[in-house]
């Protein structure tokens, strides 16, 4: 579970005009951070099926959520890629991984 504070500041920084809480990219980024607080509880907790799940959803969440905007403003999107250093491949079901290597745009971990 994210902080207040933490949430407070993620939506400062990703708000589009000040008290934006809304935005698709605020949202983005607030699910981000909980994906990755969720990650590091799994690491831990290996066994935690009900949080893997709720994690599992929220992935699609944001999938859902970067699809809208890639579709409403793309110019907002690559930026919020950027900005969050999120991989590409994650959100292309269809990619070809191989011109993503070859373009740059995927690491592996």
């Amino acid at each position: 579970m994210i902080s207040k504070e933490k949430k407070t500041a993620i939506m400062n920084e990703y708000a589009r005009t000040p008290g934006d809480t809304g935005s698709p990219e605020v949202q983005i980024a607030v699910l981000s951070a909980r994906i990755q607080e969720l990650t590091e509880h799994l690491k831990e907790n290996p066994k935690d099926h009900h949080s893997r799940r709720g994690m599992l959803k929220m992935v699609g969440q944001r999938r859902g959520l970067l699809a809208y905007l890639k579709k409403k403003d793309l110019e907002r999107y690559r930026a919020l890629i950027e900005k969050r250093a999120l991989r590409l491949c994650l959100f292309k079901r269809n990619s070809n991984i191989g011109k993503l290597k070859a373009e740059g745009r995927f690491r592996d971990h």
